[in-house]
């Protein structure tokens, strides 16, 4: 999945929200107050549920540019990018990627696509 938008707000602006939600979820999770130069590389464990969680890794930070992280849980693995870009002093552009790998097929995976085209 790729999309693609033109925001009414500065790219710094719009990274500086990115990179607080970050921290925050680190935070949360861990009890772990990190600065941003301390994300690329870490890795925890996000539960969202008695049941279920994931890990999930920083993979990529580049100040006001790009952050992408990957989460992987026993059934897949997602991998989301954000791409920010000055426009001029008030917009930006933000391109936001997402990619999915499945752990083996389960009938589960496929079950809203058949649902969908059935109905």
């Amino acid at each position: 999945m790729r999309i693609e938008k033109d925001l009414s707000i500065p790219a710094n602006v719009f990274y500086d929200q990115i990179m607080d939600s970050v921290i925050f979820d680190v935070r949360k999770a861990t009890g772990k107050t990190l600065s941003r130069k301390q994300l690329a590389g870490f890795q925890y464990v996000k539960e969202f549920s008695t049941t279920s969680r994931a890990k999930i890794e920083i993979e990529e930070i580049i100040e006001n540019q790009v952050y992408q992280f990957k989460t992987e849980t026993t059934k897949n693995e997602f991998v989301a990018r954000y791409e920010v870009a000055p426009l001029d002093e008030k917009r930006s552009k933000v391109i936001y990627t997402e990619t999915m790998k499945s752990h083996g097929f389960r009938i589960n995976d496929f079950t809203p696509l058949f649902i969908k085209r059935r109905y």
